[in-house]
């Protein structure tokens, strides 16, 4: 690596870039963290407003800092955002000015994943999304012309570290070679905050044409750690049964995903708890039917293995606890003897293959102390080897992910059992596919291996709640041909080789009952429930003040603590958070009684007013805002009335 042209001007490499490309690049730009944003930013406005310039970029998830909202969340959360994400961070230009569907008409951005929801108002990045399976991108790329490839990178005694990102850069790279395809001028930008990451995440010699090395950098994303609510924690509960002692794992990322892993170190930790909890929630026993079938309910005594696209904060605190730790390997007989149990030595072997990085500063730091004292635990790798069994690795795939779980996220689910993840019947794009189609269908080819999609059972709120299990919907990501298993808050739907019929009822068995006669009524007019069925007694007892009732001695015991992980926010923001989600949440009546009737004053109320800078309202509106906020933190300490 000594070789490559080094700089330490951002300005200076965007002016090598424009010359070798005429002034019209094509840049392929990594998912998510890997993005160097100084340099795209520099780049969009070298070439906004020009032209005799144009400027094309293809990638995935821009991330962008939240916006703080009005009124009161914008009080609460616009000092939260400048701390959490630090003096000096960067945001994405073109990706402020895509949200605000406001891209200049000489740049053009192709995302095949979008932050959920950030770009349903953007014309410009509906028409110019494409939809493609993670794994199939750097296939497709290789007739898009991309004449710069872009990347932030770690660097280490002279070497270079693809880190958060090896995921398609090197298919992409030997796809365009085997295609007699030039290669990109590929420039690197090292970050001295991004974990070096050895083995199949280094860069070889030649790759990268030109690095830069700027004097200052921006922070790097990091993710706000989320609450889980009481009907997430019930969420992870169910799928934290399906979970097979020696098996393999992959999770995305979110509140459901937080909850599977609490559910995963509650049965691992705390079993006779985990299992008391369990039993009330599991009120229709479809749970521990598929736990005694084909899941599970012990403490992981071989642990587990996890191969997921994603590397995220869930499996540091999996590996903390002891629970991550099967080794893998990559040389086909040692890995058939240690699936046999025999010893294949204590050397070597890794516990984590991954294709992309993403989460919390605490994360980043783990990933570079795993590298310091155990550099083979953790396998950055091509995208290709992590989210599908084709080509000359499938027989060692096949063996390293024994008794596979895949876990994603879905919108919602039809009662014959597709999934819409990723986008709406009017044809506007929430995200995106990425890698969930692959570990579906992938689930369907492993012996023994099982795809769980996760959903809340209802979204909104009054008169706007709606299910989240549809009779049908006009668009779907996973056709119902490729059903498996449903988890709600209510329990685990198994529809794997069900008829039509039975699959309709196991999802009516994890709905919300506030919807199940109107989703009867449809099943039966479309033909596909008998006329005589009656919903069971039990299913009735599926709503919100169901599952708190069930979930209140769990509460007492302290295990539903919103942030089992840690948080981000101060104690003042956390006495903050719930009167403010009720705030939101609450209608006209509400809060005309809340206005009228506040209460008395609590503990730490003087502290929040203060935080909200509503210490010494300054108008009419700052003196409402105060009396609201008053009346929510008092209701606190009782139970707040429901919107």
């Amino acid at each position: 690596m000594a070789s490559i042209p080094r700089d330490r001007d951002t300005d200076t490499a965007v002016e090598a870039i424009l010359q070798r490309t005429g002034g019209h690049p094509r840049v392929a730009a990594p998912l998510g963290l890997g993005k160097p944003h100084a340099l795209l930013n520099a780049l969009y406005r070298a070439v906004q407003g020009r032209d005799d310039r144009s400027l094309t970029i293809f990638t995935a998830l821009s991330l962008t800092r939240p916006s703080p909202g009005k009124g009161l969340a914008a009080r609460f959360a616009a000092p939260f955002l400048a701390r959490h994400f630090g003096e000096g961070h960067v945001d994405l230009d073109y990706a402020i000015a895509q949200a605000r569907d406001a891209l200049p008409a000489n740049i053009h951005v192709h995302e095949f994943y979008m932050q959920s929801g950030a770009l349903l108002g953007s014309g410009s990045a509906q028409r110019d999304y494409i939809s493609q399976n993670y794994t199939h991108v750097a296939r497709d790329l290789v007739g898009r012309d991309i004449n710069v490839l872009v990347q932030l990178v770690a660097r280490r005694d002279g070497r270079i570290s693809l880190s958060s990102n090896p995921d398609l850069t090197f298919d992409l790279l030997d796809n365009l070679a085997r295609a007699g395809k030039p290669k990109p001028f590929c420039v690197a930008v090292a970050h001295p905050d991004m974990p070096y990451v050895s083995g199949h995440a280094e860069a070889g010699e030649g790759l990268f044409d030109l690095l830069v090395e700027p004097d200052v950098s921006p922070p790097l994303f990091a993710l706000p750690r989320s609450p889980i609510e009481p009907a997430e924690f019930a969420l992870g509960m169910h799928a934290s049964a399906l979970v097979v002692d020696g098996g393999t794992l992959q999770i995305g990322i979110g509140a459901l995903s937080d909850a599977l892993v609490r559910g995963l170190l509650l049965r691992h930790e705390q079993n006779g708890a985990w299992r008391e909890g369990l039993g009330a929630l599991d009120t229709t026993g479809g749970t521990h039917r598929c736990m005694d079938g084909w899941g599970g309910g012990a403490v992981f005594t071989t642990g587990l293995y996890g191969a997921s696209e994603m590397v995220m904060d869930g499996f540091m605190h999996l590996q903390r606890a002891g629970i991550l730790r099967r080794r893998a390997f990559d040389d086909l007989e040692r890995e058939r003897r240690a699936a046999a149990g025999e010893d294949v030595g204590a050397a070597g072997g890794h516990y984590l293959r991954g294709a992309f990085l993403l989460g919390s500063r605490e994360l980043y730091a783990w990933m570079h102390h795993s590298e310091i004292d155990d550099p083979d635990a953790i396998d950055m790798c091509r995208v290709s080897n992590v989210n599908h069994l084709y080509g000359d690795h499938q027989p060692l795939a096949a063996l390293q992910r024994r008794g596979a779980r895949f876990f994603n996220t879905c919108m919602m689910a039809t009662l014959t059992g597709a999934a819409v993840s990723d986008g709406l019947e009017d044809g506007r794009v929430v995200s995106g596919v990425g890698g969930q189609f692959n570990f579906v269908a992938m689930a369907h080819e492993l012996p023994g291996g099982r795809s769980i999609l996760m959903l809340r059972a209802t979204r909104g709120k009054g008169r706007k709640m709606a299910s989240n299990i549809r009779f049908n919907y006009g668009h779907t990501t996973i056709p119902r041909h490729l059903r498996d298993v449903y988890v709600t808050e209510y329990g685990v739907a198994d529809l794997r080789g069900l008829s039509d019929e039975a699959c309709v009822e196991a999802m009516l068995s994890i709905a919300d009952a506030r919807f199940l006669d109107g989703l009867v009524e449809e099943a039966q007019r479309a033909g596909k429930l008998r006329r005589d069925f009656v919903v069971p007694e039990a299913w009735r007892a599926h709503t919100p003040e169901g599952l708190a009732a069930v979930l209140e001695p769990m509460r007492r015991r302290g295990l539903l603590d919103p942030f089992p992980f840690g948080s981000d926010f101060t104690d003042v923001e956390r006495q903050l958070l719930p009167a403010l989600g009720w705030l939101r949440d609450a209608g006209k009546g509400a809060l005309l009684r809340a206005l009228l009737a506040p209460g008395r004053p609590v503990d730490g109320e003087g502290e929040a007013l203060e935080r909200l800078g509503l210490e010494r309202p300054g108008s009419v509106a700052e003196w409402l805002e105060r009396r609201l906020v008053q009346a929510a933190l008092r209701w606190q300490g009782r139970a707040l009335p429901q919107p």
